[in-house]
């Protein structure tokens, strides 16, 4: 059955006894971006917390340096023929995904498939994991320019347009800083909001976004140029956010009936006309509360709602938190429990990845802010 965010609940999460081991699968053509905003919250939470909560290590199918999409080679610590056994493995991709993804890759994370451990996949690293079919069921991630590609090849994978998603055993992540949001909702997850808030802060990440939300993709992007209509019909929407527009005008401007214009809502965006206008209005109220001192019943009538209550209501049932809550940056979102289960239950399963290099834990003993963040868990 597919699984959403809304399906998860919350759990009691147990931290293990040792490190968690997470790998990072490097393609060629990797996005850079894509793999620092996933490895450097881990070495964060090492510093805040100073204590080892998470080792990384890198792999490449060789074992030699791999060519990121910057053109600056990154030497690997393991090939995929002597890699450990890690707690979660992650595809980092890149550009090119379909030319950079071979067989060796695939069938690593396939052999990977078949052992009780996380697996995920950031960028367009999803591809990796969809080719060997271990997303078949899953909801997942991707950035937006291989999303289409995903939904032809992969016809079983449930994409979607999520920043990042987190269903049971499998974790996804699209391109950009989307990364560092899902690693510092996973360590929120195994080690309390505190640490998670406090990784945000040194990092002047001004919010923590969660699988509530998406990825701005250029409309024009999944459309194509075919549909002049539709993307005609979005842009008035999109200019028309405080005074809302009635379907049968938005109809009559692009010059079609309404219910050509529903058949185009539901068959190029999966949705109504009424819920996707409804999703611009609350995304801009969304801007409107982070980024402004603006009174919620001021950013009620901006966003075109007849009144605060009405508001109210419908930001809560769409975006999970009240208006009240999202401006205060209250940290409320559910994380599937499959990801510390998994990783918690590989206890004992093969060699402990060990850097050849400087440990950077021990590097980071006389920062300031080493140890600044105190655990509640008996870590340790």
């Amino acid at each position: 059955m597919k699984s959403t965010p809304s399906d998860l609940t919350v759990q009691t999460f147990k931290v293990a006894a040792r490190p968690t081991r997470v790998g990072f699968l490097l393609l060629d053509n990797f996005t850079m971006m894509a793999l620092a905003t996933a490895v450097e919250p881990l070495r964060m939470a090492n510093q805040l917390s100073g204590r080892e909560l998470y080792s990384w290590s890198l792999v490449s199918s060789t074992g030699k340096a791999v060519r990121a999409s910057d053109g600056i080679p990154v030497m690997p610590e393991f090939s995929t023929s002597n890699a450990p056994l890690f707690d979660t493995l992650i595809v980092v991709g890149g550009v090119n995904i379909v030319q950079s993804c071979g067989k060796a890759e695939v069938d690593y994370v396939a052999s990977l498939g078949r052992k009780e451990i996380v697996l995920g996949g950031i960028c367009t690293g999803a591809l990796a994991l969809a080719a060997a079919k271990l997303l078949d069921g899953y909801s997942v991630s991707a950035h937006w320019e291989c999303i289409a590609s995903l939904k032809e090849r992969y016809p079983n994978v449930n994409c979607n347009t999520r920043l990042f998603t987190v269903d049971r055993d499998r974790i996804t992540a699209s391109g950009g800083t989307a990364p560092l949001d899902m690693m510092l909702y996973l360590i929120s997850a195994q080690h309390g909001a505190a640490l998670a808030n406090g990784i945000s802060e040194m990092f002047v990440y001004d919010r923590m976004r969660n699988q509530a939300d998406q990825q701005r993709i250029p409309l024009r992007h999944l459309l194509s140029s075919a549909q002049p209509k539709l993307v005609e019909i979005v842009e008035l929407m999109e200019a028309n956010i405080e005074e809302p527009i009635e379907l049968e005008d938005l109809a009559a401007f692009a010059g079609i009936s309404r219910r050509q214009l529903e058949r185009l809502f539901h068959n190029y965006l999966d949705c109504t006309p009424s819920r996707y206008y409804l999703k611009l209005r609350l995304d801009r109220a969304r801007q409107l509360l982070k980024q402004t001192t603006m009174p919620v019943i001021e950013i009620s009538t901006a966003c075109g709602f007849v009144s605060t209550p009405h508001f109210s209501r419908c930001y809560r049932k769409y975006m999970g938190v009240s208006p009240r809550e999202e401006r205060m940056g209250t940290w409320n979102d559910n994380v599937d429990n499959g990801y510390t289960r998994a990783a918690n239950d590989t206890a004992g399963f093969g060699a402990p990845a060990e850097s050849t290099g400087p440990n950077p834990l021990a590097a980071a003993r006389y920062e300031p802010s080493f140890g600044s963040v105190k655990l509640e868990s008996s870590f340790g």
